[in-house]
């Protein structure tokens, strides 16, 4: 009497397999964009990416805590990958005033219009929550250091004035976001933002125009 054919234990989804933290935390953060991209930030709750990540609802609170801490995450992670962006572009230019304002220019505006309807539905989603204005504002400081220091050998002797900075940063993102929803062209927002950048290096020389 043949027996009957014994079943092969099932192999665990590649989903549900144990992978390193770093590794999972990557994993759960572009399952998120995904999830933002193609269904709305409204969409993204921990338990959805939980299903999606064919994770338990435990292993996204474990990283995340709150829906709040997913979505600073995402702008943390947007803002990382903006920096290695301009860095790399950065140490390829060329070291001239027009050339460095060019890869600011053109690196900031082309990382906001690469997840530009995403990143908005994040900001808009995390809008006056305590942890969105902490990222900012750290990440924001670490951008401005990061102009001071590329464009300080085109200064002149004097330092540029921090508010320079600030008012360059305002124009970045308006710039950015009005290419993202098409109200003019990425290459009429980097034209434009390197414009600014060049005359603001190229001012700080001369006389600064007071204000009576």
């Amino acid at each position: 009497m043949s027996s009957a054919p014994r079943k092969m234990p099932e192999l665990p989804s590649p989903s549900r397999r144990r992978l390193p933290r770093e590794e999972r935390l990557r994993q759960l953060l572009d399952v998120s964009w995904r999830l933002v991209r193609d269904e709305g930030t409204d969409a993204l709750t921990l338990g959805r990416l939980a299903e999606q990540a064919g994770v338990t609802k435990p292993v996204v609170y474990d990283h995340f805590g709150t829906r709040n801490g997913l979505l600073a995450a995402l702008y943390e992670d947007f803002d990382v990958r903006q920096t290695a962006v301009i860095d790399a572009a950065l140490e390829r230019s060329v070291p001239t005033l027009e050339g460095k304002a060019a890869v600011i220019a053109s690196s900031y505006v082309n990382c906001v219009l690469t997840q530009g309807r995403e990143i908005s539905g994040v900001l808009a989603a995390l809008a006056g929550a305590p942890e969105l204005e902490r990222i900012k504002r750290e990440y924001r400081l670490a951008f401005i250091r990061k102009c001071r220091g590329v464009l300080a050998p085109f200064a002149g002797r004097q330092d540029i004035a921090p508010a320079r900075f600030w008012a360059m940063l305002g124009a970045a993102d308006a710039l950015s976001e009005a290419a993202a929803t098409g109200e003019i062209t990425p290459q009429q927002a980097q034209e434009e933002l390197f414009e600014i950048i060049v005359a603001m290096v190229n001012r700080n020389a001369g006389q600064t125009p007071r204000l009576p």
